[in-house]
């Protein structure tokens, strides 16, 4: 395997002063000798920047698709999951900050190499791998490294990202994807620059650039928080941009705020703000719209947008009924649903979590 310690950077430039300007994500983070992005894992090292987390990981777990959360990209199957730590946004209200706004490399527990984690997938029967916890943007070397790895296996890969990403690094990530659930963390600028320090123009060219130009799946996810971006304004705004801009047919997820990091002041999101927001989306032409973080059936449930059955119902992660076709389409008026399905996998892996513990290889 590659030594985590000296594993080249890409994506990088010399700048006129003596510096290196990193040109992975719109922060362009300007490095001195021996300095880290705001991401804490990329570094300078001498005339070049390193990528300080490569084979390394906070931790691996098989979990079902559903939790990423995706519901239209293999129902009921098994996904191995990981992640390292950092992240290039800063969020005040990071539901995963221990590993995200970690400075600690002796969090990173596991190692292994994008080969092992591959045999690994294959040999407990999950159908893909997904690059999450914290944003694989920013140890994008190891997760590409990984897909070919997978891709070699027969399995896919899955980015949980908030696609703050430049164009050319955009571009080489997203071919070696299958799948990927972007946060739009908010639909004002204000928020984005108050709340995550970063900018709401880059997330929205790549929801286009991954819909329009990429076979990559594509799911949404907006966490809402109670006063901050749950407005039945933002909602209206947000859900008309997503269906002119990206068409019906995306999946939207709203999940739930509970308290956390730098946010334990504001109370979690009532289940009512979650069901407004999803009536307001179907209301906008949306034919996927979720609830999650809470218990809620009728949130979680898939319907035709044809003729309107229920065709895929959960019960949290758990698919209770499955009644796709094997080519992922309603059995009663034969309309496609949009997505990527298999026949055979149905109620499939259900609530199940299993860590899995890696070997050096």
């Amino acid at each position: 395997m590659n030594d985590p310690s000296n594993v080249p950077g890409r994506w990088w430039h010399a700048l006129a002063d003596g510096r290196i300007q990193c040109d992975l994500c719109p922060r362009d983070c300007k490095l001195h000798e021996g300095q880290r992005g705001l991401c804490f894992v990329r570094q300078r090292e001498g005339d070049e920047m390193r990528l300080t987390t490569y084979g390394r990981s906070s931790g691996f777990c098989i979990d079902p698709i559903e939790k990423k959360p995706l519901n239209h990209f293999y129902p009921g199957s098994a996904v191995l999951s990981f992640g390292t730590a950092g992240c290039n946004l800063a969020c005040k209200f990071c539901q995963n900050w221990d590993i995200s706004k970690s400075r600690e490399m002796d969090r990173l527990m596991d190692t292994a190499s994008p080969e092992r984690i591959a045999a690994a997938a294959k040999d407990s029967g999950a159908l893909s791998v997904a690059f999450t916890y914290n944003d694989p943007v920013i140890f994008a070397e190891y997760a590409m490294d990984t897909a070919d790895a997978c891709h070699a296996q027969g399995v896919k890969t899955v980015a949980v990202t908030a696609g703050y990403m430049h164009a050319e690094p955009r571009r080489e990530f997203y071919a070696k994807m299958d799948a990927a659930n972007v946060d739009l963390k908010a639909f004002t600028e204000s928020f984005y620059q108050q709340q995550t320090g970063s900018h709401l123009a880059p997330v929205l060219d790549t929801l286009q650039y991954l819909h329009h130009e990429t076979d990559c799946w594509l799911e949404i996810t907006t966490l809402l928080i109670p006063g901050l971006n749950d407005s039945v304004q933002e909602i209206e705004q947000m859900t008309r941009w997503i269906a002119d801009h990206l068409g019906p047919d995306v999946p939207l997820h709203f999940t739930a705020f509970h308290p956390d990091y730098k946010m334990g002041d504001i109370g979690p999101t009532p289940k009512a703000t979650l069901t407004r927001s999803r009536e307001i989306a179907l209301a906008n032409g949306l034919h996927h719209v979720y609830t999650g973080n809470v218990h809620d059936t009728a949130g979680g449930t898939t319907h035709c947008p044809g003729c309107h059955a229920a065709l895929i119902e959960r019960d949290w992660h758990a698919i209770t009924r499955y009644e796709l076709t094997a080519d992922g389409a309603c059995p009663h008026c034969a309309t496609p649903i949009a997505g990527r399905f298999a026949g055979g996998l149905g109620k499939g892996f259900g609530r199940r979590r299993i860590p899995v513990r890696m070997a050096l290889s």
